[in-house]
C-alpha cells in the first residue's frame, strides 16, 4: 500500500468505501428526477405509472423489468394486487435493510448498550465478535423473543390497516396501533412506528414524494450493502474493491443453528 492514506482506514471504513460505487449507481440525485405526474403519486398508489415511478427513481436506467414482475399475476389476485404486493415488499425490505446496514456498522465497531440486556445467568455482550457471531451467541429464548416481536409487527401490519395494499391501499403504510386498552397488548397508547410524533403529516405532497424516492433508493442500496457485508464475511474477497472483514464460519441463512 505504500503510504496511501486509504491503507490506514479501519475494515468497516473500507467496507463503506467499497460499497460507495454500487450505492451511487442506484441512488441517483433526486433533484435530477422528474416530478411525479400528480399528488397521488406521492403516496405511491397502485394507479401510478410504473414507468414514471421507475424513471423518477433512476433517470439513467429508467423502467427495467426483464422478468416481467410488474405485469405478473400472483396467486390469481390480478395485476393490481400483485403490483401492490411487490411495492410493499420492496419498501419493507428496504427499511429492514437500512436498519441492518447501520446496525452492522455500529456493532462491528464495538458500539453497544452500556448495560446488560439479558439475565445474569444468560450470555451477555462479548467483545470482539462480529455481528453474525453475536447473533449466534444469543440464547435460543432471546432469539425466540425477537422473532415473536417481529411476528407481532407483521400480524398487525396485515390486519390493522383499513385498506390492504393489495386491495387499493398505499404500499409502505404501517397502521396505527389501537387506543389504550382496546387489546391486551396496548395497556397504554403506542405511538405509530412510522411517524410517532406526526412530523411527516405536516410535510407537503412535494416533500413527501421526494422523501419517498429517497427512501426507496436508500433501501435498495442498503439491501446490496448488508448482503455485501455478509458475503464478504462468508466468502472473503467476494465483494469487489474490498471490504476486508473478519471471516465468519457460521450459516447466515440458518438463524437458529
Amino acid at each position: 500500500c505504500g503510504t496511501a492514506p486509504i491503507c490506514n482506514l479501519s475494515p468497516i471504513n473500507m467496507a463503506l468505501l467499497s460499497l460507495a460505487p454500487s450505492c451511487l449507481g442506484l441512488a441517483t440525485p433526486l433533484r435530477a428526477a422528474p416530478p411525479l405526474a400528480s399528488s397521488r403519486a406521492a403516496a405511491v398508489s397502485m394507479d401510478d405509472s410504473k414507468e414514471e415511478l421507475a424513471t423518477a427513481l433512476n433517470p439513467v436506467v429508467g423502467y427495467f423489468d426483464p422478468l416481467g414482475l410488474a405485469t405478473a399475476d400472483f396467486w390469481s389476485q390480478g395485476n393490481e394486487a400483485t403490483w401492490g404486493w411487490l411495492r410493499h415488499a420492496e419498501i419493507k425490505h428496504g427499511r429492514v435493510a437500512m436498519f441492518a446496514f447501520v446496525g452492522y456498522i455500529a456493532q462491528y465497531n464495538g458500539l453497544h448498550f452500556g448495560f446488560p440486556l439479558s439475565l445474569p445467568e444468560s450470555p451477555s455482550y462479548a467483545a470482539g465478535l462480529t455481528p453474525p457471531e453475536q447473533w449466534d451467541a444469543l440464547p435460543l429464548l432471546a432469539k425466540a423473543q425477537i422473532f415473536t416481536f417481529i411476528g407481532f409487527l407483521e400480524f398487525w401490519s396485515e390486519l390493522g390497516m383499513e385498506t390492504h395494499y393489495m386491495k387499493g391501499g398505499r404500499p409502505g403504510d404501517y397502521p396505527d396501533f389501537p387506543k389504550a386498552g382496546v387489546i391486551p397488548v396496548t395497556p397504554v397508547k403506542v405511538f405509530n412506528l412510522y411517524d410517532p410524533f406526526g412530523f411527516a403529516g405536516k410535510r407537503s405532497e412535494e416533500q413527501k414524494a421526494k422523501g419517498l424516492l429517497a427512501e426507496i433508493n436508500n433501501g435498495r442500496a442498503a439491501m446490496i450493502g448488508i448482503m455485501a457485508f455478509l458475503a464478504e464475511q462468508k466468502i472473503p474477497g467476494s465483494v469487489p474493491w474490498g471490504p476486508h472483514l473478519k471471516p465468519y464460519a457460521g450459516e447466515v441463512m440458518a438463524p437458529f443453528m
